[in-house]
């Protein structure tokens, strides 16, 4: 199944240096920054830096190095946080939204980390 990457979403722009983030970690193929309109007092968006849509376009297509680099950036945020329950943090939620279904408002992969509270359940129980 092909992907359709758009190069001018916002995440594309913040990679490029056209948009500014506060960023959080930066390694070879990863980026880390707050996220605009945190929904936690930890929300921080973990995006690879290759033109990836989502979590199966980048299982599928990206290198052996860049998920490694992304997974361990992901838990390196974690960790430089202070949310990580092995370290003494309370815990955190990694999501990902993929699709119409899924309410992906930006067509780049991207992670949010949230913590620093109770979060509650993420749906209903059925």
């Amino acid at each position: 199944m092909p992907y359709a990457y758009d190069p001018n979403n916002v995440f594309s722009r913040i990679l490029r240096g056209e948009i500014p983030c506060r960023k959080v970690l930066e390694t070879d193929h990863a980026l880390a920054f707050h996220d605009i309109a945190p929904q936690a007092p930890v929300h921080v968006l973990v995006i690879p830096k290759g033109p990836y849509v989502n979590a199966d376009h980048f299982a599928a297509e990206a290198s052996d190095a860049e998920i490694a680099d992304y997974t361990r950036a992901i838990g390196k945020v974690c960790a430089e946080l202070g949310i990580r329950p092995g370290d003494g943090g309370q815990g955190y939620r990694l999501i990902a939204n993929a699709g119409e279904a899924g309410v992906q408002e930006v067509p780049h992969l991207h992670v949010h980390i949230l913590g620093g509270r109770v979060l509650g359940r993420m749906l209903p129980r059925a």
